[in-house]
């Protein structure tokens, strides 16, 4: 009967250590290495070697070339993944910070594949995100999200996208028809935020400014209650003065 120490030892499968070595070695050496250095630099007997190189090729984590091992392209998606992963949780941090320095919810959204996509929400039990009543990818003329993100893209871009979820009123507020809401587009200043009154949800007012970071349409947002409407342009002239240092550091195209 296993005591209790022996019961708290984790159990080690060896040939995943000696794999995972021999992928450390791999990944110290930019143009890659031979099956006789990296199985001295893993501590590995040679055949070992051989056969953990050969079934790392034949899963797709390395690859051979002219002699050498590198990595291959499973590995490749691993680090994509792990990348991706910072960027993913340096935008979460940063919509935590705004949502506490403005005291608003804030939003990040991003118009992906021809569908409204939103990326993140940060939002507090005292002053919670609007409520996704009506799917926010196929009314995004109803919304300031939406109308941001269709607001930069081309005329067939943007007309694909209304053909596919036509406009509708939601809410006594909200646009009436196609053409207006084109019109409405077509005079959006660059850069400018776009204010939206009760459109998508009653008692509610939102805004959103156009974010340039890759060559995908993004978009910044925030909401407040009705009876709060004076906070919303400073809120969000706030939140602009602010964010583009975010996407000038991280130097990101949206793949999130």
């Amino acid at each position: 009967m296993a005591t209790a120490s022996n019961a708290a030892v984790p159990t080690l499968i060896g040939s995943v250590q000696r794999a995972l070595r021999l992928l450390e070695a791999v990944g110290s050496h930019r143009d890659g290495a031979p099956a006789k250095q990296l199985a001295r630099e893993a501590g590995l007997p040679l055949p070992t070697a051989y056969h953990l190189l050969r079934t790392l090729t034949h899963e797709g984590y390395l690859r051979r070339e002219h002699g050498v091992f590198v990595f291959g392209p499973a590995a490749e998606r691993l680090a994509h993944g792990g990348a991706l992963q910072n960027r993913r949780s340096k935008i979460a941090d940063s919509l935590a910070h705004w949502r506490d320095s403005i005291g608003v919810p804030v939003y990040f959204a991003v118009y992906r594949e021809g569908e409204i996509e939103i990326a993140g929400v940060a939002d507090t039990p005292a002053a919670p995100a609007v409520e996704e009543w009506a799917d926010f990818r196929t009314t995004g003329h109803a919304h300031a999200i939406g109308q941001c993100l269709l607001s930069q893209l081309d005329e067939r871009t943007r007309e694909d996208y209304l053909d596919r979820h036509p406009v509708e009123a939601i809410t006594p507020f909200t646009v009436r028809d196609r053409r207006t809401l084109s019109e409405r587009l077509a005079a959006t200043e660059r850069m400018q935020p776009v204010i939206e009154r009760q459109e998508y949800a009653l008692g509610t007012v939102c805004a959103a400014i156009p974010i340039t970071a890759g060559s995908s349409a993004a978009t910044m947002a925030i909401s407040v209650p009705l009876h709060q409407e004076e906070r919303l342009l400073p809120a969000i002239e706030q939140l602009r003065g602010e964010v583009g240092g975010l996407f000038r550091t991280l130097a990101f195209s949206i793949s999130i």
